[in-house]
């Protein structure tokens, strides 16, 4: 009788479950230590031993040839590069969650957005959290957001929100942000765990149930991910990130998530004191204009998802005034730039870089990740040494190794097309590029040392140098035996 009632209160004792990964555990916990997550450790009863009886189906299973898909077409938003990145538009029912850093500009996209979807056959309603309606009116004044078919609301409770749906009967429903609404049904502060993941739910459902797209903004956390549990991007369709710099012009959208279409693309945008444009050719932002090349400059072809976009990277060399020489950089990567200084010394026989002061940076606020950068940013990096600009026109690709080998990168053939429809006419890549735009003369480079050829012979200074010990170096490039590059036209 007592093995019988020690089971039974082992039985009913509550554990304690991890509301991100599932793990289970039998007291409380601030940390889970199976994810590291905080304060996701919950009380949750021992579940009863129950079965489910058949139902009654709500639709009969057909076969799917048999199912209609045009009630899941796309419709546009108005918005030409946000539809890129969705994959044509927003399909009824869909949710789709957009995130942030605070000030990026994601009200005000979707405020344009909304105004634009909304017609006499697709209403549009807007519910604000973080605002009040007179604040939106006036950000609709400034950037031209106004229809008589957009309905704006301010609220912050789930079933006033679900009300406002009853009512205006919309097509679609934008909500910023969904850290802001909370139900009266669940404990917690609003943008508490548990009160995201009932708002989101509830949404969701409506969502599906009306045949209403829906738009939700989130927050982010100081790292940059999204805020609230990772249940939130398990359960709507679409996640993109709003990225930009609050220094500068550009924006851009970028699909994470996408049930519906590719992941892989990007939406431009110029935000502007007149509100938000949809960039279809954004490569100006990131080019600076010259009758005359720079030391110090050089081109690239970077790709954002598919999209192809011409940048500039600009690097400045000075004698340092301390023991530690400074290393700056913006919009570059720190270790590959680092690396790519490590290669030209060593392999490219430049041996000045160590002791001066070297700052690099890219124009128009794009950030270069990718490695096929690395070839650019080698070559204005031995352009500024050597105080020699490298020749009009050029584009450089390319992936360089610690052994001073320049590698393939993906996308040559879109690089060098949209390299030659904005009018250059000269490109160093890597070997094999494959077809070669008309017009444009490609060299292929094996290492280093062969792309350091492209660099004319310093000009005469007015001042010369000081004498330095052989193999001290000056700032110049050194050329061992010289070796072909193989070039194509």
């Amino acid at each position: 009788m007592a093995a019988r009632t020690s089971r039974s209160s082992a039985k009913d004792r509550p554990s304690y479950r991890c509301t991100e990964c599932g793990w289970t555990t039998a007291k409380w916990l601030g940390r889970c230590p199976e994810c590291q997550a905080w304060g996701t450790v919950e009380e949750f009863g021992a579940p009863a031993v129950r079965t489910t009886a058949p139902g009654r189906v709500t639709s009969a299973a057909l076969p799917i040839g048999q199912v209609d898909g045009r009630q899941a077409a796309a419709r546009g938003t108005g918005v030409d590069e946000l539809d890129r990145v969705l994959g044509g538009g927003l399909i009824p029912g869909a949710v789709v969650l957009l995130a942030g850093e605070p000030g990026v500009g994601k009200s005000t996209l979707l405020l344009d957005v909304a105004a634009k979807a909304a017609t006499e056959d697709h209403r549009t309603l807007y519910i604000t959290g973080e605002e009040s309606a007179s604040q939106v009116r006036l950000r609709a004044d400034r950037i031209g957001a106004l229809s008589e078919h957009l309905y704006l609301a301010a609220e912050t409770d789930l079933s006033a929100v679900l009300g406002h749906l009853d009512s205006v009967r919309p097509s679609l429903l934008v909500l910023d942000s969904v850290q802001t609404v909370a139900s009266p049904e669940i404990d917690g502060a609003p943008g508490g765990m548990a009160q995201v993941r009932e708002v989101a739910g509830a949404l969701i459902r409506a969502s599906k149930e009306r045949g209403m797209a829906t738009l939700l903004v989130g927050h982010v956390t100081k790292d940059g991910t999204i805020a609230g549990p990772r249940l939130l991007e398990h359960l709507v369709d679409v996640v993109l990130h709003f990225e930009g710099d609050r220094h500068a012009r550009l924006r851009l959208v970028r699909g994470v998530k996408n049930r519906y279409g590719a992941t892989d693309e990007v939406g431009c945008f110029e935000l502007h004191d007149e509100g938000i444009t949809g960039l279809a050719d954004p490569s100006g932002l990131f080019l600076t204009r010259r009758d005359e090349p720079v030391p110090g400059t050089c081109l690239t072809v970077t790709l954002e998802g598919r999209r192809p976009l011409v940048a500039e990277v600009q690097a400045l060399t000075v004698d340092s005034q301390i023991p530690s020489p400074r290393r700056t950089t913006s919009g570059l990567e720190t270790s590959r730039v680092s690396m790519m200084l490590a290669v030209l010394e060593q392999r490219g026989k430049i041996s000045a870089l160590g002791k001066r002061d070297i700052y690099s940076a890219t124009v128009g606020g794009v950030k270069l990740s990718e490695p096929a950068a690395d070839l650019a940013v080698a070559l204005a990096l031995a352009s500024a040494a050597s105080d020699t600009p490298l020749p009009k026109n050029l584009v450089a690709i390319g992936e360089v190794g610690l052994a001073g080998e320049v590698r393939r990168v993906t996308g040559v053939q879109r690089r060098l097309a949209e390299a030659s429809r904005l009018g250059f006419t000269h490109a160093l890549v890597p070997a094999d590029p494959g077809r070669v735009p008309p017009g444009m003369r490609v060299t292929e480079v094996a290492d280093i040392g062969d792309a350091l050829r492209v660099l004319p012979r310093r000009r005469s200074a007015a001042k010369a140098p000081e004498a330095r010990p052989e193999g001290a170096g000056d700032g110049r490039v050194r050329r061992d035996a010289p070796r072909e590059a193989v070039e194509r036209r």
